[in-house]
């Protein structure tokens, strides 16, 4: 069975950091492209970044461009969202989803599988 997990949230002051975890299991990742998402209360979920299947390429949304940094680790079948100078708009619950395939594309819908989400609070 396809399961994503995300660990890693918390509360954090503003211009802290927090380090997200994501563990897959019942897929291979190397043929996954993972994306990291946010939703606010009362907002729509939005893409935050995305790491190819190699992890050759990746993307950021223009919001937390120089402030976040995502990675991967096939072997261990996890993906990290390092997140430096956290604000207090960066607060919501963080969500990783894979999309069959090897490159980054935009639109929530293309994903197929979701984690249960990890919150993410930033204090002013």
């Amino acid at each position: 069975q396809l399961q994503l997990a995300e660990s890693g949230g918390g509360l954090v002051p503003l211009g802290g950091s927090l380090r997200l975890s994501c563990v897959t299991s019942g897929l291979n990742l190397d043929y996954y492209t993972i994306g990291w998402f946010r939703q606010a209360p009362g907002k729509e979920r939005e893409g935050v970044s995305c790491i190819s299947s190699s992890g050759g390429s990746t993307k950021y949304a223009d919001s937390v461009k120089g402030r976040f940094a995502v990675s991967r680790d096939n072997a261990k079948n996890t993906v990290y969202l390092q997140m430096n100078g956290l604000k207090p708009e960066d607060t919501g619950v963080y969500y990783c989803a894979a999309d069959y395939g090897p490159y980054c594309q935009d639109g929530v819908w293309r994903y197929d599988y979701w984690g249960q989400g990890t919150q993410v609070t930033v204090s002013s």
